[in-house]
């Protein structure tokens, strides 16, 4: 039954979409919001949504979301959300991180979901807090944002900051918002209403989805994996990988041969390469910290293992990639400087956290 109790004040909500973003970025968002309102019989939140250019955003899949205005310094809200599914930049980012940066400076609450955390980091809002980042750019996001405290939880809410790893976690995120607003009985009727069974903590960790077979995985290759990812700078021996997942050495690498067609040292030593090549693409980190930092012994190490891999130098592929960037012009004596907007590799799809 509807609540008929006194008006309360009504939060507006302004919600920046920036592609690539699907129906599933948007819409648990949105969903949150309206099942608010009804049941609990009045307007508590208002929203609109904002693209860049106001022009409707389009979706994974072809589809578009229409967008009620376009985002710039006139937008006034209480509560901002930026949600992304990757960080993509545009003709005119500059100018967003801008207007980003003097609305976020303003508005009582500001809220980065998936990848809408690397544009508000970028924008310096994040500097001093606690932040969630989706598991696929934890540590290149810790790297670059060294002020913000990097949290792998599905969600953070730190003072007049929140932050959201995304998927999954944007639901049990929004029905948080509005428990600590409204209350836990109306996060729990909306749950009811989505069909969500236990609405999950903050404090929950996210899972990293490694899927080792259609509708099944491998708890014990994900704890390896995890334990690979982070623990790059000083890698594990396989045997200790194997007893902190509890099993012997020689399941660890049948899992692996089974799984991943690889064993195990081959697969880390892998994750570490990929992980210098990021770094060197999008850092100005010299190569001996690189190497040091992706745990090798020695640069000379690193830079057999690199070429072997990769079919060029570190060096090289610095500067190939940085040939690239600028079209050849003066690239092969420069090198990304400190500060400079870096975009995030390409990684896989939502994560699900």
């Amino acid at each position: 039954m509807a609540r008929t109790s006194s008006p309360t004040r009504t939060t507006q909500v302004a919600i920046v979409a920036l592609p690539p973003v699907s129906m599933s970025g948007i819409g648990p968002i949105v969903d949150a919001l309206t099942l608010a309102n009804e049941i609990d019989g009045r307007a508590l939140y208002r929203w609109q949504v904002c693209s860049w250019d106001g022009r409707p955003v389009p979706l994974s899949g072809g589809a578009q979301w229409p967008a009620d205005t376009a985002f710039g310094d006139a937008v006034s809200c209480d509560w901002l959300i930026v949600v992304s599914e990757r960080f993509q930049q545009f003709a005119d980012y500059r100018l967003f991180l801008a207007s980003l940066s003097r609305v976020g400076q303003r508005t009582p609450l500001v809220t980065g979901i998936h990848h809408g955390v690397w544009w508000l980091a970028m924008a310096g809002q994040l500097s001093g807090y606690r932040v969630s980042v989706n598991w696929e750019t934890y540590q290149q996001f810790a790297e670059q944002f060294e002020r913000s405290i990097v949290t792998q939880q599905i969600f953070e809410i730190d003072r007049d900051r929140a932050t959201c790893a995304g998927g999954q976690a944007t639901v049990d995120f929004m029905l948080a918002m509005i428990g600590r607003e409204h209350g836990p009985e109306l996060a729990e009727r909306i749950a009811d209403t989505l069909g969500v069974g236990v609405l999950r903590a903050g404090e929950e960790r996210q899972r990293i989805p490694f899927v080792t077979a259609p509708g099944e995985r491998h708890p014990r290759l994900n704890d390896a994996l995890q334990l690979m990812e982070a623990n790059t700078e000083d890698p594990l021996t396989t045997d200790e990988i194997a007893g902190l997942v509890g099993i012997s050495r020689r399941q660890l690498e049948r899992l692996f041969r089974q799984y991943l067609g690889s064993m195990p040292s081959k697969y880390y030593l892998g994750l570490r390469l990929s992980k210098a090549r990021t770094q060197l693409q999008r850092t100005s980190k010299s190569v001996v910290q690189i190497s040091l930092a992706c745990g090798f012994s020695s640069a000379a190490h690193f830079s057999n293992a690199y070429r072997e891999r990769f079919g060029v130098t570190p060096r090289e592929d610095r500067r190939n990639w940085l040939d690239r960037q600028h079209g050849g012009a003066g690239a092969a004596a420069s090198e990304p400087r400190p500060g400079a907007l870096i975009e995030p590799p390409d990684m896989p799809g939502s994560s699900g956290a």
